[in-house]
């Protein structure tokens, strides 16, 4: 897995953000989800790099090798000022999970910063469940993290990633073993029960009309069937956005199915 020694660090008002920055070329940024760090990329990274594109992978605030949040704070306005410090963008911004989010989010607010935006397991920040198997799955978590039962939350974790209708039985223990690392080392920076600074963007689905760059969305086929559908009426609501699914992948479609996954973002970016 990539080593701290290749970060860089931008100096925030509220502590430093890490970053991976390789490549040369137009700029992709890689946004990884909930609990791991820039290092869900590595299966696209090289690809990325070697057709040609300059590829920045920030952990998220409170993630990986970033600062933790002492103060409120949004992830599309920690993400704008990163690439202004940079002088970087218009971007494409390509998430998964929460990193979507975070995509779509700084595509409604920062549209000069963005290009085109690659959404995988995601739709909108504001985002509310309505499968009860998923919606078991994030009380569960949220109960032992709170408790600070690291094992059992981590177990509710990986079961998460294999969606509602496999166990993580079902996945490679290799990809497994690599969230795992990930997920335990942004979990050592946090206290059970700490204050959450993060701040939810509102009334994000009325601005989704306004997002006028090609937008692709990406699920996995045996994901929650509430994503799903979201990313269908999120594609469609966008100006110019189009849903793609992957079978034989739930929520991590990048991680299980990585040359398709690498396949469909470069056609996406070759098109722009």
């Amino acid at each position: 897995m990539t080593v701290t020694s290749e970060l860089s660090y931008f100096p925030s008002t509220d502590g430093d953000l890490a970053y991976h920055d390789t490549g040369s070329g137009e700029l992709v940024v890689l946004l990884h989800s909930g609990y791991v760090d820039h290092r869900l990329f590595e299966d696209q990274t090289p690809s990325l790099v070697a057709a040609g594109y300059r590829v920045i992978a920030p952990d998220t605030r409170g993630h990986g090798w970033s600062a933790n949040a002492s103060e409120p704070f949004r992830w599309a306005d920690d993400l704008a000022l990163l690439l202004r410090h940079l002088d970087a963008g218009p971007a494409v911004l390509a998430g998964v999970s929460m990193g979507g989010a975070i995509a779509g989010d700084t595509a409604i607010e920062y549209p000069e910063l963005v290009r085109g935006i690659v959404l995988s397991g995601a739709s909108v920040s504001d985002f509310q469940y309505t499968y009860d198997t998923t919606r078991e799955i994030v009380a569960e978590s949220a109960r032992t993290l709170h408790s600070g039962d690291i094992e059992g939350w981590l177990k509710v974790f990986l079961r998460a990633m294999a969606g509602p209708f496999r166990t993580a039985d079902d996945i490679e223990p290799a990809i497994l073993d690599r969230l795992r690392e990930m997920a335990l080392h942004t979990i050592a920076k946090h206290t059970p029960g700490e204050h959450n600074w993060h701040v939810p963007m509102a009334d994000t689905w009325p601005r989704v009309p306004k997002i006028d760059v090609p937008v692709l969305m990406v699920n996995g086929a045996l994901d929650s069937p509430d994503l799903i559908a979201d990313a269908e009426l999120f594609a469609h609501t966008a100006r110019n956005g189009r849903p793609v699914l992957v079978e034989g992948a739930a929520h991590f479609p990048n991680l299980e199915k990585p040359e398709e996954f690498n396949t469909l973002l470069l056609d996406f970016l070759r098109e722009l």
